[in-house]
């Protein structure tokens, strides 16, 4: 192919609770807040970003505060668990211990593809694990985390997608994006199998497994779900590639979205998972000075002449 998607670029979830949400990201995971503005289609709800000290992308995790949105129901068509990547299996034990220590319930760290991996959820239910990445160069780990940076979590490693439809979103996949399949694995108890596929060089934060369940219900995206995974693109100009090469395939696929901090386009795969493109820039101190990042509300340009109205309904968040 002649443009390549080098990797993911965030993944977005639902949260009903946002202060709640941010101390657990920020105090429990020691992810920085590098941005605190509105979901653009709803300007009633916080869109929460984190990520390493400037948001790099490929280490943000998001959240939609949706507090009136019914919980996430698991099943084909939704996205889970998040896999965040960790600098190594020294740092895994650590986490290990600091989960116990602040009583957040785990799992017992296993072995998956050669890594350690250990999984728990957040106050509401997302589904996360902890990867050991190898020690591979990921985030640059923000100074002033509640972490410290030899552990801090350094980015996305994964997702995992329960397809309705597997053999359609392998060749989605593979065919259209340019992904290749590097393993199938059984699911316990004969539940199904579990296809690996990698993009550009591979490993942590170019992958994406997909579930091909033996029998399953359609799932649904709430509070405790992920709403969509977005994949990287470098520039506007690979940027407008991709959406006339997904538009070319028959796949219905919005128009380019100016989200200031990227460019965006969205589509379903067809095993019912929300897909997005973004690009790498401008990135988020387009507006805000990186020591100062998320510590107030961003808004747009073209959604600043709204701040009064917007700010006075929001919900101030106490963490």
């Amino acid at each position: 192919m002649d443009i390549e998607i080098p990797g993911i670029h965030h993944v977005t979830a639902i949260s009903g609770d946002a202060s709640g949400n941010v101390r657990f990201y920020t105090h429990a995971l020691g992810m920085r807040l590098v941005k605190k503005t509105v979901n653009q289609d709803d300007v009633a709800a916080y869109h929460l970003f984190y990520g390493d000290e400037t948001g790099s992308p490929g280490t943000e995790v998001t959240f939609f505060d949706w507090p009136h949105n019914p919980p996430t129901v698991p099943g084909a068509g939704t996205i889970a668990p998040v896999a965040l990547r960790v600098p190594g299996a020294d740092a895994l034990a650590w986490w290990e211990r600091r989960l116990d220590d602040l009583e957040i319930g785990h799992e017992p760290i296993e072995e998956r593809d050669g890594r350690g991996v250990l999984a728990l959820a957040d106050p509401e239910g997302q589904r996360l694990e902890l990867v050991d990445d190898g020690g591979r160069s990921g985030g640059h780990p923000w100074a002033k985390a509640a972490v410290p940076p030899e552990r801090a979590i350094t980015g996305v490693h994964d997702v995992t997608i329960t397809s309705a439809h597997p053999e359609a979103t392998d060749a989605l996949l593979t065919r259209l994006l340019g992904f290749r399949a590097a393993g199938v694995t059984e699911l316990p108890d004969g539940a199904g199998t579990v296809t690996v596929y990698e993009t550009g060089q591979g490993g942590p934060g170019a992958q994406v497994r997909v579930i091909a369940p033996r029998s399953t219900s359609p799932g649904f995206a709430g509070i405790g779900g992920v709403h969509h995974v977005a994949f990287r693109t470098p520039n506007d100009e690979t940027h407008r590639e991709w959406r006339e090469r997904i538009a070319a395939a028959g796949v219905s696929v919005t128009p380019v979205i100016d989200r200031y901090y990227f460019r965006s386009i969205y589509f379903r795969e067809p095993g019912g998972a929300l897909f997005e493109i973004a690009t790498d820039g401008p990135g988020f101190a387009s507006d805000e000075p990186v020591e100062t990042l998320g510590e107030r509300l961003a808004l747009p340009p073209f959604l600043e002449p709204r701040r009064a109205e917007i700010e006075a309904n929001l919900t101030p968040i106490e963490v």
